[in-house]
């Protein structure tokens, strides 16, 4: 069974950061695209970041590029998110996804930018 979980969310002051998790089981990360997406309080979800699975090649959404970064770790199966000079409009609820013909996505992992 395909499983995703997201953890390493909490509040956090503007300009602080935090690194978010997503344990996979049931697949191999790298051996797939992996995304990252967002839902804040009252708007639909949020394309946030992409890795592809060939080459590991990166992709971001102007909102987040030059202070969010995406990785994986084979060996832990694990999905990163590293998030710097965060925003209180980066507060929401974070997602993981495994993209192939259908997308799974974890339960997410809020996450709240406020001083």
């Amino acid at each position: 069974e395909v499983q995703l979980v997201e953890s390493g969310g909490g509040l956090v002051q503007p300009g602080g950061s935090l690194r978010l998790s997503c344990a996979a089981s049931g697949f191999t990360v790298s051996n797939h695209q992996m995304n990252w997406v967002r839902q804040a309080p009252g708007k639909g979800l949020e394309w946030i970041s992409t890795i592809a699975s060939r080459d590991d090649s990166t992709t971001y959404a102007d909102s987040v590029k030059g202070r969010f970064t995406i990785s994986r770790n084979s060996a832990k199966n694990t999905l990163y998110l590293q998030m710097n000079s965060l925003e209180p409009e980066d507060t929401a609820v974070y997602y993981c996804e495994k993209q192939s013909l259908i997308v799974t996505r974890g339960q997410g992992t809020q996450v709240t930018v406020s001083s």
